[in-house]
């Protein structure tokens, strides 16, 4: 099976659920995106996908990546560097960085799509430029103008790539912890010593030059987070000498092995402040929820591929007879896609899939309109609905990346369990999803620990505020009523958080992940009923695309009715508080 970009399911999130090619092109600097040019970018992203990207990814996978211990260089497994090249000089890597750096200035929504299609194709070979994404992100934001004009333009052409050097091997998620040393030198630089490890990209042979984005502490720094720096610490120095940032060995991973997962050894090399001294958090989270938004696509784009694969091997592989009867009589057998339990992971495939491309490409678009909507109100209503959405998209798409490459294996029975099928390569590089870039389970503590209090709940008030109307304002559209049961539920929780997990933190702790959950399968089911009522639209409008309109109002009701009701027990979970997870002292475990 090959994977083929699902172009008309995109068009229809893009344009008619969310009437991207209207408010796009509405925005100030993005009048050039155009339905015309997002359509060809799409077509041009999916040939590259589907015949550059997606034949490297099994063979990637086999081969992996090569570590010297005496040159310490990081090789990649054949083809990855002659693909690469090809993605960066058609222009994917500028897409949506600023045109004053050589970018095409095209809104984040069109890098979106094009990062679903490589995460389906391709998702170890797309983490190079991914990551990258995030330093050119970093460095616009928090840059000198020099460092700007030194590392932005070959950045964004794809001609150097960048890294986030944050994880050490005594602290992850509590950068507190962090040892790297920054030491100030005579000439306004700084040397970075310390050992960095998990680092994407840290060292490999595609590109010229590597750009580390690293965390570390300058000599006088605070103990905790509030302490830490952020500097720009290149592989070579403009002067073309080698600075002392070494690989010092390849991570030996269960999935991703066509990444470049290194441990990166920083023996005083140079490196320049990005931001002020001790504020490095702050624009180490431009990064972080770039990457964060970009993970939860690599959960979409596997869920796809997985589907895709499961689907075709579901409608040629005959086994046993249709409960019904047989259905194809002329047949030995009948193919199992006839079959219930089939039907159920197929659809539980499906319905999440399509119902998470819509929450994701939502939640992009509103970072458009965040960075560019013309008025203050518009632009910091967007930012809210960016701000709660991030872990959530993060988290639950991840989740059900890894839940549909597995139920796509299951589906396949023994012959998903072979090498013969990508599917077992699907799950192995689904798993590291969830943990990256923030655990699911940090996600969910950032969710109910920090964006719930923003502003004093104002960015989930506009949320439900968003249903509301909605609701109020198609009271006919499909599913309204079972999108209000799940909606009440997720009021009802938030309220028990706001009572419970105040005034003690362990409870909110203990209710984080299903509060997450229960948050995802509510906006999921506003997508759902918003895509079943354009679906009808069409149809009472005489379009001749029946089966694709139809299919999607038959998925909305699978959803409804047998993922949705899971709002229910998670309600029940929640306010069930800490007793349970907390009774058990260490010694009984």
């Amino acid at each position: 099976m090959s994977y083929k970009a699902p172009l008309r399911d995109m068009q229809f999130v893009l344009y008619e659920v969310l009437n991207g090619d209207q408010i796009l092109p509405a925005l100030p600097g993005y009048e050039d995106a155009t339905r015309e040019i997002m359509d060809a970018m799409l077509t041009e992203g999916a040939k590259l996908s589907e015949n550059v990207l997606a034949p490297l990814n099994a063979s990637g996978d086999r081969e992996g990546c090569q570590y010297n211990p005496e040159t310490k260089l990081v090789t990649v497994p054949k083809g990855f560097k002659e693909a690469y090249k090809q993605f960066a000089e058609a222009g994917w890597t500028a897409l949506a960085s600023p045109v004053e750096y050589g970018g095409q200035g095209l809104p984040h929504t069109l890098n979106t799509l094009a990062e679903e299609m490589v995460c389906s194709a391709n998702l170890s070979l797309g983490m190079y430029p991914g990551l990258t994404h995030g330093a050119i992100n970093a460095l616009t934001s928090y840059g000198t103008d020099e460092l700007k004009e030194t590392y932005l333009p070959r950045l964004i052409s794809g001609e150097w790539t960048g890294t986030m050097c944050l994880t050490e091997p005594q602290c992850g998620t509590d950068l507190g912890l962090i040892r790297t040393k920054a030491e100030p030198q005579a000439d306004g630089s700084y040397a970075i010593s310390g050992t960095k490890i998990w680092i994407t990209g840290g060292e490999h042979d595609m590109v010229d030059n590597i750009i580390h984005l690293v965390l570390a502490k300058l000599p006088d720094a605070p103990a905790s987070a509030k302490g830490i720096s952020l500097f720009l610490v290149p592989k070579f120095l403009e002067d073309g000498s080698r600075n002392p940032a070494f690989c010092g060995g390849l991570e030996h991973k269960m999935g991703i092995k066509g990444s470049a997962t290194c441990v990166m050894n920083f023996e005083q090399a140079k490196g320049w402040l990005i931001g002020e001294p001790n504020k490095g958090l702050q624009a180490m989270f431009v990064m972080m929820n770039s990457a964060r938004l970009m993970v939860g696509l690599q959960g979409l784009g596997i869920a796809e591929a997985a589907y895709q694969t499961s689907l075709g091997f579901a409608k040629d592989r005959l086994q046993s007879r249709s409960l019904a009867g047989p259905q194809e009589p002329e047949k030995p057998a009948d193919s199992i896609i006839v079959h219930p339990d089939v039907r159920r992971m197929l659809l539980r495939q499906k319905a999440t899939i399509e119902g998470s491309r819509a929450m994701a490409y939502f939640t992009n678009l509103q970072l458009d309109i965040a960075h560019k909507a013309e008025t203050a109100e518009e632009r910091e209503q967007a930012d809210d609905m960016v701000q709660l959405l991030t872990p959530v998209v993060k988290a639950f798409l991840t989740d059900e990346g890894f839940f549909c490459a597995n139920d796509g294996l299951q589906l396949m029975g023994g012959a998903g369990f072979t090498q013969d099928w990508p599917l077992e390569q699907y799950v192995r590089d689904s798993r590291i999803t969830r943990i990256y870039e923030g655990t699911n389970g940090i996600q969910a503590l950032d969710l109910v620990g920090r964006k719930l209090g923003i502003a004093g709940g104002r960015p989930v008030k506009r949320y439900f505020a968003m249903l509301d109307q909605y609701m109020k304002d198609y009271a006919d559209a499909p599913h309204v009523a079972e999108l209000k049961a799940a909606k009440d539920r997720l009021q009802k929780a938030t309220m028990w958080l706001m009572q419970n997990g105040m005034m003690d933190r362990e409870q909110a702790g203990a209710a984080a992940t299903p509060y997450l959950r229960l948050f995802a399968l509510t906006t999921v089911a506003y997508f759902w009923s918003r895509m079943a009522k354009v679906a009808q639209e069409q149809l009472d409008g005489g379009s001749t695309e029946t089966h694709f309109y139809q299919a999607k109002i038959k998925t909305a009701h699978f959803f409804m009715s047998k993922l949705l009701p899971q709002t229910e027990s998670l309600l029940t979970e929640i306010e069930a508080g800490k007793e349970s997870l907390m009774a058990l002292d260490v010694a009984e475990f």
